[in-house]
């Protein structure tokens, strides 16, 4: 029999300079002395800051080795051949006080040539929104390449970039390549590949606590950015209670929404792959072999390849993403 269990891991918390307080006041997570928490990181194999376990038998074991260990049995089979030991997936919360930069990724290609990373494919389901909040996901226009440049160096740079007002539920998928910021007001739950590689446009002109601005890459960025506009930037779904509601698939990672009233089982025995959940509300147990695991708001917790059925009871309710690599 595998040791592997449900893991929830040590959150990592990083203060931003365009950090707030939601982390703390509306998920309960506790950010301690920093003065504000921007990004928590709560599963990561990204080499700087890789997630530790935070309970059970494996507690103090890091995910890195979790991987190198178990191998397809933590991840599948089939990831473990395409990501050998760095786990695929970052999931993040993240709370905009104030507007991030106006930002791309790479893709696979351009991030293994530079960096030798993986590229930033991500999502954003918005867990909470200001009245009002708005956030940037691509152009609104056609553009070509000198087009962007010359907007950029003129200081135009958001005319042609597509502004979209946001409420909690919504969804946006941003693949790499795609400018994007998050808009101020926003507490948003994040699923993206494994990469902290960010090319910074534009930055509103704010200085740092030392009256330093912050680094820009216009240069990196021109090759990275994908110039096209597309029809639809928010991904279209209808919320349902008590099933399954798919969100994103893309081959990086598929995210479903899980808004529950009642109990329910999941089978996962057709599925080599691990599974993410993500408590945006409400709390469950997750139920198997005779043991439990209790899951709350705030909460993200990895199912091992070999948990192949769990039964999630609730209380109140919850509402949750599942995700996995299909």
């Amino acid at each position: 029999m595998s040791t592997l269990y449900p893991f929830k891991f040590k959150t990592i918390y990083k203060d931003k300079i365009w950090g707030g307080q939601k982390i703390k006041t509306y998920l309960h997570k506790d950010f301690g002395d920093l003065p504000n928490c921007g990004e928590t990181w709560e599963i990561s194999g990204v080499k700087s800051d890789v997630s530790v376990v935070a309970d059970g038998p494996l507690a103090g074991q890091s995910l890195a080795d979790l991987v190198e260990q178990y191998k397809g049995e933590l991840v599948g089979e089939a990831n473990y051949e395409r990501f050998g030991n760095t786990f695929p997936l970052l999931v993040k919360f993240i709370d905009a006080a104030e507007d991030l930069s106006i930002q791309v990724h790479p893709n696979d290609e351009l991030a293994k040539k530079r960096h030798n990373s993986m590229g930033k494919t991500e999502m954003w389901y918005v867990i909470e929104a200001d009245p009002g909040s708005s956030l940037i996901a691509g152009f609104n226009q056609e553009v070509s390449e000198q087009i962007y440049v010359d907007k950029l160096n003129s200081g135009h740079l958001t005319d042609i970039l597509n502004r979209e007002q946001v409420k909690a539920g919504d969804v946006f998928f941003l693949p790499a390549g795609r400018v994007h910021t998050i808009g101020k007001g926003l507490l948003i739950a994040e699923i993206q590949q494994t990469s902290d590689i960010t090319y910074r446009i534009y930055d509103f002109d704010r200085v740092d606590d030392k009256g330093q601005k912050r680094e820009l890459h216009t240069e990196e960025a021109l090759a990275a950015i994908d110039y096209k506009k597309y029809p639809n930037y928010r991904t279209d779904y209808q919320p349902q209670k008590n099933q399954d509601v798919p969100l994103v698939q893309c081959p990086y990672f598929t995210t479903n929404v899980l808004d529950f009233t009642e109990n329910t089982t999941k089978n996962y025995s057709t599925l080599d792959s691990f599974v993410i959940y993500v408590c945006l509300e409400g709390e469950f147990t997750i139920n198997y072999n005779d043991t439990s695991c209790n899951v709350k708001m705030g909460d993200c917790v990895l199912l091992p390849n070999t948990i192949n059925q769990v039964e999630l009871t609730t209380q109140q309710g919850f509402k949750m993403l599942e995700s996995y690599i299909a």
